[in-house]
């Protein structure tokens, strides 16, 4: 792997306080506006709070799957719940916090540990989580289950 990658993210301003994300090298548009929390702002859409919160969430899916995959952990789903907390520090709005709360759920409840692990793994992994200076908040929950019987 090359020592530096880069990512090209454009926004082009529409109208009010919202605007259109895109990247030449992704399908996919989307619209981002300031939040309803401030002024103007706009309800329904992503906002790049939102964003911020969901880079963090994506990116220790991610990590979580690659060590998952190389340590050949297998599981039956990963969900992760996240949440961010902004407030005015030094006079200043910022994301003092993200709360991110996986569950994995297994199989197999000998592999409980060795899940937890690799999941405790990919949050000191996860580079976006390592990029930015909010304090991340890790609860992470392994759920055993039998696996759906194949017919």
């Amino acid at each position: 792997m090359e020592n530096a990658h880069y990512y090209d993210v454009n926004i082009a301003w529409e109208s009010d306080r919202k605007g259109m994300l895109s990247s030449s090298v992704l399908h996919n548009d989307l619209e981002v506006a300031t939040p309803p929390e401030f002024p103007k702002g706009i309800a329904g859409i992503w906002s790049p709070e939102h964003l911020l919160v969901a880079a963090v969430n994506s990116c220790l899916m991610t990590t979580f799957l690659s060590i998952a995959e190389s340590s050949g952990l297998e599981f039956l789903k990963f969900n992760s719940k996240a949440s961010g907390k902004l407030e005015i520090v030094d006079g200043k709005h910022i994301m003092s916090e993200i709360t991110l709360e996986p569950e994995i759920i297994i199989s197999d409840s000998s592999k409980k540990e060795r899940a937890e692990r690799i999941l405790q793994k990919a949050e000191a992994a996860c580079l976006i989580s390592n990029s930015i200076k909010s304090a991340i908040i890790f609860k992470p929950h392994v759920v055993i289950e039998a696996e759906p019987a194949h017919v």
